[in-house]
């Protein structure tokens, strides 16, 4: 992929953070390990939570001009280290790979809001923290006039190979046939900042993502968030580890206590769970 000169310096760092073949591990500093409430084996690396996440999703996990790993779903990761007595460590990596990889232990925990669904329900223990619908973005004044799914009808639409995304916007394209109208082109691609950088060049009309990251591209006028609030859904840390998934309920049943919870998620604009408390919901590998 030829490069955009229009990307800003954040912009690739994402792009290339997001595209890496290989995940990089990024350990964050000053968390020291003095009481560690969880341990071997049910962690892979003693005194650490090691994390997935594809950073390519601001505001919830994006690079910033820096380097550094940012966003909601990182904040919260690293309070949930926190309260184990870990230190949060991040393998950026794409989507596609974060399943497999958890059942290889390579890490402990998916923390890229992975939506919950029975299938994957069965493959990992799922807790759900956060709900989340999913938008159609289209270049910045919706010159096309996009406005409802059916207008999605005979354009080119890209998004992130292997996530909820893919699957929902095959179902539209299987709406829109059932109405007698055209179908979708889907273009995949390895990560979501392939696929937005497809919507900018112009290789498609329209990109799919999740509503806060169409909030977030809009408000920097990069793009117009044309559909939203599509098949709303919750989605969820997942682990390979029963004790670790356990553990994690009880750090975020704490922070919502204290009110962490609550006004990060307000910060952010990020729809919470409607339950009060957190729980594993599923019933994990068999």
């Amino acid at each position: 992929m030829s490069r955009d000169p229009s990307l800003t310096l954040t912009d690739r760092r994402t792009l290339l953070a997001g595209t890496a073949a290989v995940g990089l591990a990024a350990a964050l500093p000053g968390r020291a390990n003095a009481q560690a409430k969880i341990a071997a084996p049910n962690i892979i690396k003693p005194g650490t939570l090691v994390m997935s996440i594809n950073p390519t999703l601001p505001p919830l996990q994006f690079v910033d001009d820096r380097g550094q790993l940012q966003g909601m779903r990182v904040e919260l990761g690293n309070e949930i280290a926190k309260s184990l007595g870990l230190t949060p460590e991040y393998v950026r990596i794409e989507f596609a790979a974060m399943v497999p990889g958890l059942a290889a232990k390579r890490w402990d925990m998916i923390n890229t809001g992975i939506f919950w669904t029975e299938e994957r329900s069965k493959l990992m223990y799922m807790v759900p923290y956060e709900r989340a619908a999913i938008s159609f973005l289209v270049a910045r004044g919706n010159p096309l006039k996009i406005e409802k799914w059916e207008d999605l009808a005979g354009k080119a639409v890209s998004v992130e190979l292997g996530g909820i995304e893919e699957r929902r916007t095959r179902e539209v394209d299987t709406m829109l046939k059932a109405k007698g109208l055209a179908g979708i082109t889907i273009r995949t691609f390895n990560n979501f900042a392939e696929a937005f950088q497809a919507l900018r060049a112009g290789q498609v009309q329209a990109s799919t993502s999740i509503d806060a990251t169409a909030m977030f591209w809009q408000g920097r006028g990069d793009f117009t968030r044309a559909v939203a609030g599509l098949f709303p859904q919750t989605a969820t840390f997942a682990f390979a580890n029963k004790t670790l998934a356990e553990a994690v309920v009880g750090s975020l049943n704490d922070l919502k206590k204290s009110g962490y919870y609550d006004q990060l998620f307000d910060r952010f604009g990020v729809l919470k769970i409607e339950s009060d408390t957190f729980k594993i919901d599923g019933p994990g590998p068999a």
